[in-house]
């Protein structure tokens, strides 16, 4: 399937699709935030500060009367540049291309499964400014196979489970962890699509460089389509 008849797959799921968010948080309740390079906002903080970040979100949150902000998909951020894990020797190389949708919100808030799966894998990505606790879903839809993964979570997300277990649509499996535990973020969930995962297990990248954009934009589609934000 060609990444356009898949992105026409997504969208006609999407009306069955159930939110990774409770079902009790309001449209009303979602604001999109901007966190690219180009946002001034940003340079008001300190962005490698993890308690700066959440304060600049709960701020931004109540001024515009949300429970939780979204977006980031393809965006192009600075943050990273505060880890060497994103910024290897080559310049050229330097992943700051944001491949999933951000919804950030208060720690402690359950995930819940937007289809029916399994578990494909799971993992603590410890290195600084990595996802953390990661849980990643194989989705069998229609004889077709594809992923999602679910990045900064808590510890007790992880714990208690194993690869293949079932997880049903609107299942509660997940919470969201504290900056101690989340790869030193402010608290929110990374959700990732992800096509063809390849050999990686508990893991995937979620930030790219420019020069491989295009390969990665081709394999992690837009979660937008099927989420409906």
């Amino acid at each position: 399937m060609n990444p356009s008849t898949f992105n026409t797959f997504l969208k006609q799921l999407s009306w069955k699709t159930h939110s990774v968010l409770s079902p009790n948080i309001k449209p009303s309740a979602y604001v999109p935030i901007n966190l690219s390079q180009t946002n001034p906002q940003l340079n008001t903080f300190n962005i490698a500060s993890s308690s700066d970040w959440e304060k600049f979100i709960q701020s931004y949150l109540k001024s515009h009367q949300a429970k939780v902000a979204y977006g980031g998909y393809l965006e192009q951020r600075n943050i990273y540049k505060r880890s060497g894990y994103f910024n290897p020797s080559s310049n050229n190389m330097e992943r700051n291309i944001h491949l999933g949708v951000d919804f950030w919100l208060d720690a402690g808030e359950a995930i819940y499964a937007p289809l029916d799966a399994t578990i494909h894998s799971f993992n603590n990505n410890t290195n600084y400014g990595d996802y953390g606790p990661t849980i990643i879903l194989k989705h069998t839809i229609e004889n077709q196979v594809f992923f999602t993964l679910y990045g900064h979570l808590s510890l007790e997300s992880i714990k208690g489970i194993k690869q293949g277990d079932i997880i049903q649509q609107g299942e509660a499996f997940a919470s969201l962890g504290t900056a101690e535990v989340n790869g030193d973020y402010a608290p929110h969930l990374h959700f990732q699509i992800i096509r063809d995962i390849a050999d990686y297990k508990g893991d995937y990248p979620g930030v790219c460089s420019k020069k491989n954009l295009d390969k990665f934009k081709s394999n992690c589609p837009d979660p937008n389509v099927l989420l409906n934000l």
